[in-house]
C-alpha cells in the first residue's frame, strides 16, 4: 500500500501509545501537513514552484480528494502567489486536513478510530495504529537514508527536510543519535531544490512566530 507524503508525515507525529498527535506537533505539525501537500502535488507533476510563484501544470485529478481541493483552490486563484503565501493559507485548514487524511488511513485499515472524551468533558478522537507496519516502514526508509548512506529517492528527502523544517526529529530519535547524524539530515534535505524551496518556507515562518513571541 502507497502512503501519501502527507499520510505519511501524520504517522510520524502520531504517538504510538496513545494514538493522540505528538504535542511538539503542533503548531509546527500545521506548515509541515500544509507544505507536504504542495510536496505530493509537486511530486505528481501537478504543480510548479519558486519562492515567488506556484502554479497549476496539470489539473487532472489525483485519486486524493484532499489534494484535487488543493489543486482546484491554486488554480482558482487570481493572482499568483509564492510557496510561503501557500503554506500559510493551507495550515489555517490543517484541522480539517487532518481529519480527512485521518479518515482515509482509517478506510485504508491503518489506523482505528477510537472516540471519547479529554478530562471527561471535551469530544475527543484517537487513532491508534491497527498493525504499526506503515509507520515502521516510513522510519526504515528515512532511517536507512540517514544511518546507512542509501541515496534518497526525491520523495524521501522532501519528507526529511519537512520533519527537519518542522523540528520531529526529537520525535524519531535520542538526543545523541541526532546530534550523530544532524549533518546528514542537513545534507539530504539541502540536496533538492524543491526541497529547499517548501523546508525554507517553513522555517521562516517558525522564525517569525518566534521573533512575535508568545500571544497575551
Amino acid at each position: 500500500m502507497s502512503l501519501t507524503m502527507p499520510e505519511e508525515l501524520l504517522l510520524l507525529m502520531l504517538d504510538d501509545e496513545t494514538g493522540r498527535l505528538f504535542d511538539r506537533a503542533a503548531p509546527s505539525g500545521d506548515y509541515a501537513l500544509a507544505a507536504s501537500l504542495l510536496a505530493e502535488l509537486m511530486l505528481e507533476g501537478r504543480i510548479q514552484t519558486d519562492p515567488e510563484h506556484l502554479s497549476v501544470t496539470n489539473a487532472a485529478p489525483t485519486g486524493d480528494a484532499a489534494l484535487n481541493d488543493v489543486l482546484a483552490r491554486i488554480g482558482a486563484e487570481g493572482s499568483p502567489h509564492g510557496t510561503r503565501w501557500w503554506i500559510e493559507r493551507l495550515a489555517s485548514d490543517a484541522e480539517s486536513l487532518r481529519d480527512r487524511y485521518f479518515d482515509r488511513l482509517v478506510e485504508r485499515g491503518v489506523l482505528k478510530l477510537e472516540e471519547g472524551r479529554f478530562l471527561w468533558i471535551f469530544p475527543e478522537r484517537r487513532y491508534p495504529q491497527i498493525s504499526g507496519k506503515e509507520e515502521r516502514e516510513v522510519k526504515a526508509r528515512l532511517m536507512a537514508v540517514i544511518f546507512d548512506d542509501h541515496a534518497p529517492s526525491t520523495r524521501d528527502a522532501l519528507l526529511i527536510g519537512l520533519v527537519r523544517a518542522a523540528g520531529l526529529f526529537p520525535l524519531l530519535l535520542a538526543a545523541h543519535e541526532l546530534d550523530q547524524v544532524q549533518p546528514r539530515i542537513d545534507a539530504v534535505a539541502d540536496r533538492e531544490e524543491l526541497n529547499r524551496t517548501l523546508a525554507d518556507a517553513v522555517r521562516d515562518i517558525f522564525a517569525d512566530l518566534a521573533r512575535a513571541g508568545p500571544v497575551i
